[in-house]
């Protein structure tokens, strides 16, 4: 028995070793990919929700602005209007902060960023330590393309 033991135990660490080469940390998914590629400090290291509008999502580009599509498509985000009609978002029945780029900013500028212009949207429903307050009512981190991405849309 021990002589079975003492060779299968080699079989099922080499078979170990094997399936950890082709299925270790190495494989990155597309939402890690964009939160490395565009997130920084605070935000890269919090855990949200990646969306990407790179790839696809050609129904946001019909939005005037970015709040109105994810209305419906965030679990516990509700936007209300202002007298104005400048979209405010809530997530669990509180405000959110919102940045575009890492710069916190006020939900009105949202009206005049085009959708089109936007690359990936990362939601954090908890606190978050990057915002006026410690964000209780979570963020919307927005960001915009870079250069680079821009060729990508067929436009010259």
């Amino acid at each position: 028995m021990k002589k079975i033991t003492l060779l299968v135990l080699p079989l099922i660490l080499g078979l170990c070793l094997l399936a950890q080469q082709f299925h270790g940390n190495d494989y990155i998914s597309p939402q890690e990919k964009l939160n490395n590629e565009y997130c920084t400090g605070v935000f890269k290291f919090t855990d949200g929700l990646i969306i990407d509008l790179t790839n696809g999502n050609e129904t946001a580009r019909s939005y005037l602005n970015i709040l109105n599509w994810l209305e419906g498509r965030v679990a516990g985000l509700q936007i209300y209007y202002t007298r104005d009609r400048t979209p405010i978002p809530f997530i669990r029945n509180t405000r959110a902060s919102v940045f575009v780029d890492e710069v916190e900013v006020d939900p009105a500028i949202l009206n005049d960023l085009s959708v089109a212009d936007i690359a990936m949207i990362k939601v954090i429903k908890g606190p978050f330590v990057g915002a006026i307050g410690n964000g209780g009512g979570g963020t919307i981190a927005i960001y915009t393309k870079k250069g680079d991405d821009e060729d990508n849309d067929g436009e010259e």
